[in-house]
């Protein structure tokens, strides 16, 4: 039983109400979020067996029909829901509503993957309260892997309990990384960092979703993840799994991740101080 479900059977007290209806809400929204991310789910297997029509937002960054299709999806629940909550979606933006909870979608992530026919991509869905993460939904579509979270009540893939791993050094480690859409023209293309943590660990991976890589952090399967100049949508979702999963997340430079940051390390918490430490170092050599 819910913790929250005891509280519908008493009558409660005045400053019980609060509490209760932020437990509702909460509740509600965490089967509405799993029921948006497998329906996004059919959609895109649906798309990606059929074949692809695709356009280009920039020189390396492109979109889908299959994303819009999982964007109207995820939306329609969403707001069929929650007509009142604020949403933050990758193609349709942030609708704009004066609400306490911010729902984060990102509809299809690993659209590079999606396009190539490669068969790693996820849809990643996080509800915010107040700038709080407050849960997370990561589906990984042909795996049929479902990661979820809620703050405080610990992470799960298919309803089994999932932990960072024990890997106490960074010379054991086995990471993961992204590269940023700008790199054929940004200094900050992490090249300098990608080469710098190849020679300190066991292994580098690029797997090309963000919400997966941190899903796999959260899930024991890698040890750290780190990453530059990502959009919110990335990182809400996948935040919360490694944290509730026992990790740590932080920005590069060691600091609280803020509710809509984009450079993110995460770890399981043994290696983190390593990892910030290499990064600091290839900051130094650039000036």
């Amino acid at each position: 039983m819910e913790r929250w479900e005891v509280w519908e059977s008493a009558t409660p007290s005045e400053e019980e109400l609060p509490m209760r209806a932020f437990a509702s809400i909460r509740n509600q929204a965490y089967r509405v979020a799993v029921e948006a991310a497998l329906e996004a789910g059919r959609i895109l297997r649906w798309h990606f067996q059929r074949g692809l029509e695709i356009r280009y937002k920039g020189e390396i960054d492109l979109v889908t029909e299959a994303d819009l299709a999982s964007e109207r999806a995820v939306l329609a629940r969403i707001q069929g829901a929650f007509p009142d909550h604020r949403v933050l979606a990758e193609e349709s933006g942030e609708t704009d509503r004066d609400s306490p909870w911010l729902w984060v979608v990102d509809p299809l992530d690993g659209t590079t993957n999606f396009a190539h026919g490669f068969p790693v991509f996820a849809v990643s869905i996080a509800l915010l309260h107040e700038g709080q993460r407050e849960l997370a939904v990561v589906y990984d579509v042909m795996r049929d892997e479902l990661f979820t979270a809620r703050r405080g009540e610990g992470a799960f893939l298919n309803g089994r309990p999932i932990r960072v791993t024990r890997t106490p050094r960074l010379e054991a480690a086995l990471l993961v990384t992204g590269f940023p859409y700008d790199r054929r023209e940004s200094p900050m293309d992490n090249t300098r960092e990608f080469i710098a943590l190849l020679k300190r660990c066991h292994g580098v991976l690029r797997v090309g979703s963000a919400a997966l890589d941190l899903a796999s952090v959260a899930a024991g399967r890698l040890d750290g993840y780190w990453e530059f100049q990502l959009s919110p949508w990335d990182l809400a979702a996948g935040a919360l799994l490694v944290e509730e999963a026992g990790g740590r997340v932080t920005t590069p430079l060691g600091d609280p991740l803020p509710p809509l940051g984009t450079d993110i390390v995460a770890t399981n918490g043994l290696i983190h101080a390593e990892l910030l430490e290499v990064l600091a170092g290839c900051r130094a050599a650039m000036g």
